[in-house]
C-alpha cells in the first residue's frame, strides 16, 4: 500500500500550525468532555466513594477510589506529598489505668505501664524547605512501640477536616497547594484555588473556620492540642464497645502566635518550631501532653445528641462528653539522625492493636488504604516496616518475602499458611486468646451507592457554634484572618461566594469580612441558635506553666539579671540577656534579637538603637509583657511606649514575671492596638 501524501492545503495547515504535531498531547489525554478515569471510562460520581450503604464501609471494589488515591499519592517523590515539613522526638506514654473499662489494649488499660513513643509534628502544605510558622493545620502523629504491636495514632492539631469522603482528598490538596502552573503560594491557602474549592465546597466550612483561627498559627509544638480526627470504636475484655474520639491536652496550655509575629518569625527563623522543640528537650524541658478520649454509647444509629459520629467535619463538644484523662506523653529525647528517623517514620491508620477498631467514617476508610500506599511511594517498597524507626518492639514472624530494601536474611522453604514442613519455628495464627486482633462482629448491609447519609448534610452549623464559642479578640482574628485571605484572591466571584458561604455561618462575622474587602454583605441563613462551647476558648483566665518560655533582658549583665536568670530557671524559663555587643553573660546583640524569640522583655538600659526600638514595638503590638528597671524608662519613652499602658511591669521581679508569661499575653492591651475608626466623610 502507498503511503498517504498530504494534500497542499494540509502540508500549509501543519507547518503554520501554533501547536507542532510533535508537541500535541499524546492522543486522548485530558481532551474529553466528560471526566474518566485513566482507561478513559466515564464517571457519574467523584464525590462520594462506593459503600455498602450510605453509613457502611467504603468497598474494596471501588476502583475509582483506589486508581484516583494511588495517582494522587505517587504524584511527588522522595518526600511526603502533604505533612512534608516536620519534625520529631522520642519519648514515653504512660497510662493512668482507668481506660480499662472501655479498652482491652494494653498500653491504655495497665495503670503505669509506660509505652515508648515516636512523635512527628508536621505543617500540612508547604515543602520541606517551607517555614514553621505559616497559616495551615498542624499533622500530630504518634507511634506507640506496644508490647502488642505498633499503634499508630495519626491526628491533627484540629479535630474536623475540610472533606468528609476520602475521595475528595486529592480534591482539597490540589486546591490547597501552590498553583501549579508557578508553584506559588508556598505553604499557605491566601490564593484563588483554595478559596475556589471551599466557597464551592461547603462541607469544608467548619475546618476553613479552624484554620482562620490562632489554631493554626500556634506559639509551640509544645502549646498545640491534638486530635485524633475520626470516631474510633473501643472494645474492653468483657468485648463491650463503644465510640470515642482521641485528644491531646497540653499541659502548658493551647497558645499561639499573633499573625504579624508569626509572619516575621517565617522570616527571620523558618525553623521556629522545630528549634523550640529541639533546644527544649536539649535543655530538660520535656513537652507534655495528656491523652483523653470522649466515650459515647456504640448505639445503632452511631450519633451522639444529634451529631453524627461518623462525619469528620463534626466535633462533640466537651459539655455533652467531657474528655476522660488516660495517660501522660512526655517527650525527652531528640533523634540522632533527622533523614533516618523523622523523616523515614511511615504511619498508618491500620496499625492497630487489639482493642481499638474503626468505624465507618468514610475519610478514615479511605486513609487506611492511602497511608500504606503513599509509604511505598515514600520508602522504594513494602519493606519500610524493617526500618530501625519502624520496627515493632513486639515479636514480628510476617511471611513477607523478598521485595526492594529487604534487610531480613530468610530461612528455610516455606512462607505461606497452611504447611506441614516449617516445624515449631513456623508461625500459626492466633486466636484472641493469646492476643489475636479479631473484630466485632458488625452487620455489613446496603446497597451500593456513591452518597452520604443525609445527616452529612450539615455543613454550617458546627462552624457557628465554633465562632460563637470564642472569646471576642479571637473573633477579631478570624475576622482579619478571613479578609487577609480572601483579599490575596484575584477573582472577585470568589471572594463574594465566599462571603455568602460564611452568610449563613454568623451575620456579624460576614459583615465584618466584607467590609474589610469592600464589599456589601450578603443575606444568608445562619442558624437561629447555637449553644457555645467554652472548652473551645483559648484565651482563659488560667494561668499556664511556663516551662519553655524565654525572657530577654535589653542590657549589659549584672546581679540582677543574673539573680532573674537563677530564679526563673528553676520553673524553666529561659532569661537571655541582649546587649550592644556579644561578651560574656551575652546571648544576643542588638543586631541578632528580634521580638519573636521572647514571650516577655525587660528594658533595663537607656538606648536608641533602631533595632532595639523595633522589638519593644513588635512586642508591645504583640501583647507581650514588657518590664522596665532604671534607665528603662527612657528606652521605653524613646520607643513610643507608654509606662502607663497594660502589662508594662515596673521593676519586675522573678514572681511578677511568672505570672506574666502564665497569662500567655496582656490581653487587656489587645483593645488599645485597634486603629481608631476613620471619622465620617475621611
Amino acid at each position: 500500500m502507498e503511503p498517504t501524501v498530504p494534500s497542499p492545503k494540509a502540508k500549509e495547515e501543519a507547518e503554520t500550525s501554533p501547536v507542532k504535531e510533535s508537541l500535541a498531547p499524546a492522543r486522548g489525554l485530558q481532551t474529553g468532555d466528560y471526566l474518566t478515569t485513566a482507561q478513559g471510562l466515564r464517571l457519574p460520581d467523584t464525590d462520594h466513594s462506593l459503600k455498602a450503604g450510605p453509613r457502611g464501609p467504603s468497598l474494596l471494589e471501588d476502583f475509582h477510589l483506589r486508581e484516583k488515591i494511588t495517582h494522587f499519592d505517587h504524584e511527588r517523590i522522595p518526600e511526603r506529598v502533604v505533612h512534608a515539613r516536620g519534625s520529631g522526638a522520642y519519648g514515653t506514654f504512660t497510662a493512668y489505668g482507668n481506660a480499662a473499662s472501655v479498652t482491652k489494649a494494653g498500653f491504655l488499660a495497665e495503670k503505669g505501664l509506660e509505652t515508648d513513643v515516636f512523635v512527628r509534628f508536621s505543617t500540612v502544605l508547604g515543602s520541606r524547605g517551607s517555614a514553621d510558622t505559616v497559616r495551615d493545620t498542624r499533622g500530630f502523629a504518634v507511634k506507640f512501640y506496644t508490647a502488642e504491636g505498633n499503634f499508630d495514632l495519626v491526628g491533627n492539631n484540629m479535630p474536623v477536616f475540610f472533606i468528609q469522603d476520602a475521595i475528595k482528598f486529592p480534591d482539597v490538596i490540589h486546591a490547597a497547594k501552590w498553583h501549579p502552573d508557578r508553584e506559588i503560594p508556598q505553604a499557605q491557602t491566601a490564593h484563588d484555588t483554595f478559596w475556589d474549592f471551599v466557597s464551592l465546597h461547603t462541607e469544608a466550612t467548619h475546618h476553613v473556620f479552624w484554620a482562620m483561627s490562632d489554631r493554626a498559627v500556634p506559639r509551640s509544638y509544645r502549646t498545640m492540642e491534638g486530635f485524633g480526627v475520626h470516631t474510633f470504636r473501643l472494645v474492653n475484655a468483657e468485648g463491650e464497645t463503644a465510640l470515642v474520639k482521641f485528644h491531646w491536652k497540653p499541659v502548658a496550655g493551647v497558645h499561639s502566635l499573633a499573625w504579624e509575629e508569626a509572619q516575621i518569625t517565617a522570616g527571620v527563623d523558618p525553623d521556629f518550631h522545630r528549634r523550640d522543640l529541639a533546644d527544649s528537650i536539649d535543655a530538660g524541658l520535656f513537652y507534655e501532653f495528656e491523652l483523653g478520649i470522649q466515650v459515647m454509647p456504640d448505639s445503632d444509629d452511631e450519633t451522639f445528641h444529634g451529631i453524627d459520629l461518623l462525619d469528620p467535619t463534626k466535633i462533640v463538644p466537651e459539655e455533652l462528653a467531657p474528655v476522660q484523662p488516660v495517660g501522660k506523653l512526655v517527650l525527652n529525647r531528640n533523634p540522632d539522625n533527622f533523614h533516618a528517623e523523622t523523616e523515614q517514620i511511615a504511619f498508618h491508620l491500620g496499625h492497630l492493636v487489639p482493642g481499638i477498631e474503626v468505624t465507618n467514617d468514610p475519610l478514615l476508610q479511605g486513609r487506611l488504604f492511602s497511608y500504606l500506599d503513599t509509604q511505598l511511594s515514600r520508602l522504594g517498597g513494602p519493606n519500610f516496616a524493617q526500618l530501625p524507626i519502624n520496627r515493632s518492639q513486639a515479636p514480628v514472624n510476617d511471611n513477607h518475602r523478598d521485595g526492594l530494601h529487604q534487610s531480613v536474611v530468610h530461612r528455610g522453604i516455606v512462607a505461606y499458611l497452611p504447611n506441614s514442613l516449617a516445624g515449631p519455628e513456623g508461625p500459626v495464627p492466633a486466636g484472641p486468646e493469646v492476643g489475636g486482633y479479631v473484630n466485632v462482629p458488625k452487620m455489613v448491609h446496603g446497597e451500593k451507592v456513591r452518597a452520604n447519609p443525609v445527616s452529612f448534610a450539615d455543613h454550617y452549623s458546627q462552624a457557628a457554634l465554633f465562632y460563637a464559642s470564642l472569646s471576642p479578640i479571637e473573633q477579631d482574628h478570624m475576622v482579619e484572618a478571613f479578609t487577609f485571605e480572601l483579599s490575596k484572591c484575584y477573582e472577585q466571584a470568589i471572594r463574594e461566594r465566599m462571603l455568602g458561604v460564611l452568610a449563613n455561618v454568623n451575620t456579624e462575622l460576614t459583615a465584618k469580612v466584607a467590609a474589610g474587602l469592600g464589599l456589601p454583605a450578603p443575606e444568608g441563613k445562619p442558624p437561629l441558635e447555637v449553644t457555645p462551647s467554652p472548652a473551645l476558648r483559648q484565651i482563659t483566665d488560667r494561668v499556664w506553666p511556663i516551662a519553655g518560655r524565654v525572657v530577654g533582658i535589653i542590657g549589659a549583665p549584672d546581679k540582677q539579671a543574673a539573680a532573674l536568670q537563677k530564679a526563673l530557671k528553676a520553673q524553666g524559663v529561659v532569661v537571655r540577656v541582649i546587649a550592644p555587643v556579644g561578651g560574656p553573660g551575652v546571648e544576643r546583640t542588638f543586631q541578632t534579637a528580634r521580638s519573636v524569640e521572647f514571650d516577655a522583655v525587660i528594658a533595663a538600659t537607656a538606648t536608641t538603637d533602631l533595632q532595639m526600638m523595633v522589638l519593644l514595638q513588635e512586642a508591645y503590638r504583640h501583647a507581650k509583657p514588657i518590664g522596665v528597671w532604671g534607665k528603662g524608662e527612657q528606652t521605653l519613652a524613646n520607643a513610643g511606649i507608654d509606662l502607663k499602658a497594660p502589662g508594662i511591669l515596673l521593676d519586675p521581679d522573678a514572681d511578677t514575671l511568672a505570672a506574666a508569661l502564665g497569662a500567655h499575653r496582656v490581653w487587656a492591651r489587645v483593645p488599645l492596638l485597634k486603629p481608631a475608626a476613620s471619622s465620617p466623610g475621611s
